[in-house]
């Protein structure tokens, strides 16, 4: 039901901005208590010194800082460790090939 709810929510927020419809979240964290059947809305600030949106930015191509790490705590699995059909697409596009 979890995934179901924040899916929801996800989806609601696409929609407003491709309509540019509505409010949507940005500036601002939507946080849910299952357990409560609760949300709660926090307001962010804009870190002056972000180094991807800052006011002097350092990260200016996300495609190279995400290879080197700089922009996702997470990195991306190297091509050799992902089945041949989906590396060979991924490598050059980000996405799976098609069927």
């Amino acid at each position: 039901m979890l995934p179901g709810i924040i899916g929801l929510v996800q989806a609601t927020e696409a929609v407003k901005l491709l309509l540019n419809a509505g409010e949507p979240l940005v500036g601002r964290l939507l946080m849910y208590d299952s357990l409560a059947m609760k949300f709660r809305e926090f307001r962010t600030v804009k870190d002056p010194a972000c180094a991807l949106c800052g006011s002097r930015p350092t990260i200016t191509e996300l495609e190279k800082a995400h290879d080197e790490g700089a922009a996702c705590a997470v990195r991306a699995p190297a091509a050799r460790e992902l089945p041949h059909a989906v590396a060979k697409a991924s490598v050059t596009t980000g996405r799976p090939s098609a069927p």
